[in-house]
């Protein structure tokens, strides 16, 4: 990766953290938590990088979402569990495509995209939840706040995408 892609990608990690902590943690829809956003970092890390570096980045913006929220580690395991299995769920995503390091997410069909996209909010909120409330009796509360925060996650972080994407030059 040149100088100018990590600059980028630290230009993108510093913002998505910002905007979550200064706006999106203050936003409560249906008396949920949060739509996480910062995740679009790793669902948008460049595919031809090192793995270990996406696992360790993505434990550090999770760590970054723990310290500010003082949640003693639930995002840095969620974060650090999709970085893990991204590989995995971009080839069952994309295929071929994903094998080539030929994937554009916005240029795919937009099944393919939200396949990869729904999967890998799902999979964090889940991780998310699931360590936040650690108990069985809260099994019901925790598929709950699941499934409505994926789906306001997925929403917003595929306009987001939709967005950034049309801005020329990026």
């Amino acid at each position: 990766m040149g100088l100018n892609n990590v600059l980028i990608q630290v230009f993108r990690f510093i913002i998505l953290l910002a905007v979550q902590i200064l706006v999106m943690s203050n936003i409560k829809l249906f008396g949920y938590s949060s739509p996480f956003i910062y995740i679009i970092f790793i669902l948008g890390f460049p595919l031809n990088t090192n793995k270990n570096l996406l696992i360790f980045l993505g434990f550090l913006l999770g760590l970054s979402m723990d310290i500010y929220s003082n949640t003693g580690g639930v995002h840095a395991g969620a974060c650090v569990l999709i970085a893990y299995l991204r590989p995995t769920l971009l080839k069952i995503s994309f295929g071929v495509s994903f094998e080539h390091n030929n994937i554009k997410l916005t240029q795919a069909e937009f099944k393919q995209q939200m396949v990869y996209l729904a999967s890998m909010v799902f999979i964090h909120h889940l991780t998310l939840f699931a360590l936040e409330n650690f108990s069985i009796k809260l099994f019901l509360q925790t598929l709950e706040s699941t499934f409505v925060t994926s789906i306001l996650s997925s929403i917003l972080i595929y306009c987001i995408i939709i967005i950034f994407s049309r801005i020329p030059n990026r």
